[in-house]
């Protein structure tokens, strides 16, 4: 990505970075106005996003720190580049094409004008045309590559393929898993332990299609893949989950669903041999039971500790999956319940009660030379991020996934 400050003229690069403080502060405001206009012009774009992110203001949230992150960093672009393969990994299991660019640039120079007035002359937006332009170009290279080497990936696909429901499973009172075949009998690729499949349903009472994402939840190297699906229930922050109300009341044994290949970059780097450390919250066990297996059998004496916490032994899923785990092998299992029950307090791995604090940490991490890998709600993943800086854990071994768009902990 060195080229590309060469492809912008010094005199765009200054008019882009002047515009930094005034995206710090209207960004979202932008970001509202470029999805009104988008999808007012091209409502069948409604196909690939998330609704329910639009509807909570996610999705604008975390295009505006993408903008604000490639305005900042546009005279040194390679700065941002795993921030674009990110995006790149969501971007192709959605399906989003090269032609889908020029539709989204069009109409953020639409709401950039909209929103900053006279403020947005015709110098500031040639200038963001000009820089759109090329950092288009760098993710259409990007997930061109990536549509590439999942075509030509053993068992691999592009776009979306039907699999057949195989299995279905009750794992908790909140959280289903989902055993998927192909239906055409065919293989099935490859995946990294972490990463996850999109699943496409057309939902008879809705418009649009639906897309969603979610971890796939065993080892790689089966017939199948397996998701596990929590049920999101309405809560005053959030609506219910349509898509995955649908698959727990709807989909049963026999029925079909649209998957997009595996992707993702929340994957586990198993060419070191440092302790691992999984720290789960809620339904995020999911791509950490993947990595947690594929460690167990990959690498055997590789030091594991999963710490699973829930709110009480009926939502947690996996249980016995992960005793087995601790019964079998080397793993270190600890189990934290919110708000256990008398019952829940004789479970055999039952730690602490309560939240994780960095006290309860400190009691489980023999060492810092470790590497961590955590997963679950937002305000959950901070408090563990926080404990583990308190144990003197450094941050770059720290690592974590975001159901939904990216945020920042």
């Amino acid at each position: 990505m060195g080229a590309i400050k060469s492809l912008l003229s010094e005199r765009t690069i200054e008019i882009i970075k002047s515009t930094v403080p005034v995206l710090e502060q209207y960004g979202e405001q932008i970001t509202r106005r470029f999805y009104e206009l988008m999808f007012s012009n091209h409502p069948e774009l409604l196909n690939i996003f998330n609704h329910a992110h639009q509807k909570q203001g996610r999705q604008q949230k975390a295009l505006a720190a993408s903008v604000y992150a490639a305005a900042k960093h546009i005279d040194r672009l390679e700065d941002i580049l795993p921030v674009v393969k990110q995006i790149g990994h969501k971007h192709r299991s959605l399906g989003v094409k090269k032609e889908h660019y020029p539709i989204v640039g069009k109409h953020l120079l639409m709401a950039i004008k909209d929103v900053l007035g006279e403020a947005a002359t015709d110098e500031v937006i040639e200038a963001w045309r000009e820089a759109y332009g090329v950092i288009a170009d760098v993710f259409i290279q990007v997930e061109q590559q990536m549509y590439d080497e999942v075509a030509k990936k053993q068992g691999g696909w592009v776009d979306f393929r039907p699999f057949v429901v195989q299995k279905k499973v009750k794992e908790s009172d909140v959280i289903t898993s989902f055993y998927l075949v192909p239906q055409d009998g065919g293989e099935i690729s490859d995946f990294l332990p972490g990463q996850y499949v999109s699943v496409k349903v057309q939902i008879p009472s809705e418009k649009y299609t639906h897309i969603r994402q979610y971890s796939l939840s065993d080892v790689p190297g089966k017939s199948h893949y397996r998701i596990s699906v929590k049920r999101e229930v309405e809560t005053a922050q959030k609506p219910a989950g349509i898509v995955s109300n649908y698959l727990h009341d709807h989909v049963k044994e026999g029925d079909v669903l649209e998957l997009s290949a595996p992707a993702g970059d929340f994957t586990i780097d198993m060419s070191k041999e440092t302790p691992v450390i999984f720290v789960s919250g809620g339904v995020g066990i999911t791509p950490l039971l993947s990595m947690a297996k594929s460690v167990v059998k990959q690498q055997p004496n590789r030091s594991i500790t999963f710490i699973c916490a829930a709110i009480n032994r009926r939502v947690h899923a996996f249980d016995q999956e992960l005793r087995m785990l601790a019964e079998q092998t080397n793993v270190s299992y600890y189990v934290c319940y919110e708000q256990p029950s008398e019952a829940d307090r004789t479970h055999p791995y039952f730690k602490k009660e309560g939240f994780i604090d960095a006290s309860f940490m400190r009691s489980v991490i023999e060492q810092t030379n470790v590497d961590v890998y955590m997963c679950g709600p937002i305000p959950f993943m901070k408090t563990v991020k926080e404990a583990l800086q308190q144990c003197g854990v450094a941050e770059e071994r720290v690592h974590y996934e975001f159901f939904g768009p990216a945020s920042q902990l």
